[in-house]
């Protein structure tokens, strides 16, 4: 039984990107790209991915990596984790999404040591640099309590709102003040893990899209950590063609 364990939830299908993590970059498909990314950065974690179709547990077997097969009627990649740790029994679990290829090991280490210390659930948070980011509802905002590194709220609008600004903004105005965008990378103590799958849904999840904010709205903290790692998410077909291009 692994005390800290890597999970990473994988649905075929995609509303924005249909089956992306299977879509081919460089002649590969991106759940490798992401699976050789882990194992390579952060070695020192046994990797699991959780699945739900037979496709992608065979992409993913095929190149020497575990994987579990998992309901097709989960709700958010959460429960399917909450689900697979129960063949892993892992007592702290880290959440890389499967369409991160640029995760980094520091990011990882960082989710654990928040783990270690007695968060519930951790997350990471990256500074916005572009307004056009900023505004975009594809890229999730988190407002934090820094002095206290915990989540206060995330949603796909832009926060803080510039009230005196009308909401209009610059580059020099978002990168001036505590924007952050939130991480697709989550930790999880495995007694909150279990607690989440039998949570009902939030108004505000159901809202907003978000599952993180099932935890919140169930009254239990998120502590949160600030990385400067460049990331690139890929949640549309054009962020496929970022990647590519950052891979040269």
């Amino acid at each position: 039984m692994p005390q800290t364990a890597i999970i990473v939830p994988c649905r075929l299908e995609s509303t924005r990107f249909p089956r992306k993590l299977l879509h081919q970059i460089k002649g590969k498909p991106l759940l490798l790209w992401v699976a050789e990314r882990i194992k390579r950065e952060a070695p020192e974690f046994p990797l699991w991915f959780a699945v739900d179709d037979p496709l992608l547990r065979d992409c993913v077997v095929s190149a020497g990596f575990q994987a579990i097969m998992t309901s097709t009627a989960h709700q958010s990649g959460t429960d399917r984790i909450a689900e697979a740790n129960r063949t892993v029994g892992a007592q702290r679990i880290i959440n890389v999404q499967a369409d991160e290829p640029l995760v980094t090991g520091a990011q990882i280490r960082a989710l654990d040591v928040l783990l270690a210390s007695g968060a519930p659930m951790a997350t990471l948070a990256t500074p916005f640099k572009r307004a056009a980011d900023f505004a975009n509802p594809n890229q999730v905002k988190v407002v934090l309590a820094p002095a206290v590194r915990r989540a206060m709220y995330f949603s796909r609008s832009p926060m803080p709102f510039a009230r005196d600004r009308g909401g209009l903004v610059d580059d020099a105005w978002v990168a001036a003040n505590p924007c952050y965008k939130h991480l697709g990378l989550y930790g999880y103590a495995a007694s909150l893990l279990e607690q989440f799958a039998r949570m009902p849904m939030g108004k505000l999840e159901q809202i907003e899209k978000l599952e993180q904010l099932r935890v919140l709205e169930n009254g239990h903290a998120i502590a949160c950590d600030v990385t400067e790692d460049p990331t690139i998410g890929v949640d549309t077909p054009e962020d496929a063609v970022k990647f590519e291009q950052w891979l040269g």
